[in-house]
């Protein structure tokens, strides 16, 4: 039954989102809220691999819920769990590829497919604009400022400082606007072991 409903459950999130990997995250928020397969802040670490490693982060986080599900029951069950979550997202995408493909191939200069397409734009734009903001709540915002309410306790400083310099390095900063993003991944995750921003 798990693995019936870890594919169910990724065969939607495949249908509905719309726009490509990170349009995924909103279901996968609800997904964590419904099944109690892993918390927000587990999602936040599969972020930050799904990001860091090769491949469409869609993909990845399927891969890496279905695994840490599985996980549960031993290896063997934990690739059986990351290969059927993957199947589970991938699914919808390959039907509807090629149902759009020999439709447009029909239609595609119809006023109402463009009209469609038009229309979808924003959608997506609203998803990962949606995922964005929570993932930056749950970096930024720092969970004893509930209890404290104190000003000073409302951001998790450590991650704001790191956001800020990356920032500057990649933005402002000439000889490091060209460095490879892997660099900064790879300098994040010393900075973060160094500094144990998990354990902030």
């Amino acid at each position: 039954m798990l693995y019936l409903q870890l594919y169910w459950e990724f065969f939607k999130t495949g249908l509905f989102a719309v726009g490509g990997g990170l349009a995924t995250l909103p279901f996968l928020y609800r997904m964590a809220d419904a099944t109690g397969w892993f918390t927000r802040a587990q999602l936040t670490d599969m972020i930050a691999v799904s990001e860091s490693t090769p491949g469409p982060i869609g993909v990845n986080m399927a891969t890496y819920v279905g695994y840490i599900t599985g996980l549960k029951d031993g290896p063997v069950t934990a690739v059986l769990g990351a290969t059927i979550a993957t199947l589970g997202l991938i699914t919808p995408s390959v039907i509807i590829i090629l149902m759009i493909a020999k439709f447009l191939k029909a239609f595609g200069d119809s006023k109402t497919v463009q009209g469609a397409f038009y229309g979808l734009r924003p959608a997506s734009t609203a998803l990962i604009a949606s995922a964005g903001l929570g993932v930056a709540a749950i970096v930024f915002l720092n969970p004893a400022f509930s209890e404290t309410k104190a000003f000073g306790d409302l951001l998790d400083w450590k991650s704001v400082a790191l956001a800020a310099v990356l920032l500057v390095l990649t933005r402002f900063i000439k000889p490091t606007k060209k460095l490879h993003p892997i660099v900064f991944i790879a300098l994040s995750a010393v900075v973060g072991i160094v500094f144990r921003f998990a354990g902030a």
